[in-house]
């Protein structure tokens, strides 16, 4: 059975960092690509960062230069690195593991960026 895991959430202050990680289970990452998903209140989920099981990142525009994801798959387990946190990254937080037709989804970790 796949379990993804994600953990590191929180609330933080505009200009904070935090690091979220998604332990997996069941599965090798190493064979996977890896990505972050957000969700805000009333909007929809978006591609926050990605790797493919070769090393190559890709981000969105909204987040480039502040985050970086990551992976180690030794431990199994997938990094994201939130430098700069500003108040609009506020949201639910998802892993996605995808290899051709197949997509595993965690449960999501809320970060919340609030003074």
């Amino acid at each position: 059975q796949v379990q993804l895991v994600e953990s590191g959430g929180g609330l933080v202050q505009p200009g904070g960092s935090l690091r979220l990680s998604c332990a997996a289970s069941g599965m090798s990452i190493s064979m996977y690509a890896m990505g972050w998903y957000r969700q805000a209140p009333g909007k929809q989920r978006e591609l926050v960062a990605a790797i493919a099981s070769g090393g190559a990142t890709n981000y969105a525009d909204s987040v480039k230069g502040r985050f970086s994801i990551s992976r180690d798959n030794a431990k199994n387990t997938v990094y994201l690195q939130m430098n700069g946190l500003k108040p609009e990254d506020t949201a639910v937080y998802y892993c996605h593991a995808n290899r051709f037709t197949r997509g595993y989804w965690g449960q999501g970790t809320q970060v919340t960026v609030s003074s």
